[in-house]
């Protein structure tokens, strides 16, 4: 086996972008998006852009506007995080902390996102802010998620590589509210409580509940719990 040589011709060959490939949205590197962008908008996570090529003009949403940067403020470690669109022609591109991006193009579909894992979408995608509200009293401020409808992309972001678990209507999934990445639109999460399991771990958030998904769909659960959400005393 010839042994790695490390150079520096090496690391541009691996670490190029691929000029061939002109997708609306394409996975540019595992834990990065590219957005291809022809006098088009989309809607991006604030602080996301790391890089951009051509004539791309960056809008951050207030703290306090309506839809998807509203359920930011409220979701993510009530610290206000926002949205921002990017619009203009070049290549944009995006990452959020090393985590993993998949790619989705909707086609007249739904499907529900935590909001701190929402990385970008089109425009046209229509974006709900949704509160499980059985949590409320469990968390602080509730569980706030993003139902993301219509036709075209989204990018989500995982830590690690998830897996995606079947429900159906003879198996119920469990699953850590700090760990659910997104769910079919017909599910709708119920809460379970096991109190003694959560004081035998010793944590304040996660385990002491579960989120309970009955019907006939899937969810995406990644291999990290993602705390967010102070439990209240």
């Amino acid at each position: 086996m010839a042994q790695k040589e490390y150079t520096l011709n090496e690391l541009i060959q691996e670490s190029a972008e691929n000029p061939n490939e002109n997708d609306f949205f394409e996975l540019e590197k595992p834990a990065m998006l590219e957005v291809n962008l022809k006098n088009q908008k989309i809607l991006a996570k604030a602080g996301s852009m790391v890089a951009y090529i051509g004539n791309i003009d960056f809008k951050r949403e207030g703290l306090l506007s309506k839809g998807l940067g509203g359920l930011l403020k409220k979701a993510i470690s009530g610290e206000g995080t926002s949205l921002m669109h990017a619009t203009g022609t070049g290549k944009l591109y995006l990452a959020d902390e090393g985590k993993k991006v998949k790619i989705i193009k909707l086609q007249n579909e739904a499907v529900f996102v935590n909001g701190n894992d929402v990385l970008a979408l089109e425009e046209n995608i229509k974006n709900e802010i949704k509160m499980l509200k059985s949590i409320a009293g469990m968390m602080s401020g509730g569980l706030f998620q993003v139902k993301l409808s219509g036709s075209g992309y989204i990018a989500i972001t995982t830590h690690g590589e998830p897996i995606l678990l079947r429900v159906t209507g003879n198996q119920a999934v469990y699953t850590d509210p700090n760990a659910t990445v997104a769910w079919s639109e017909n599910l709708t999460p119920n809460i379970k409580t096991n109190l003694t399991f959560g004081s035998f771990i010793g944590r304040g958030s996660g385990e002491s509940f579960q989120l309970e998904f009955f019907g006939e769909g899937w969810v995406l659960v990644q291999p990290y719990e993602e705390v967010k959400y102070a439990a209240k005393s």
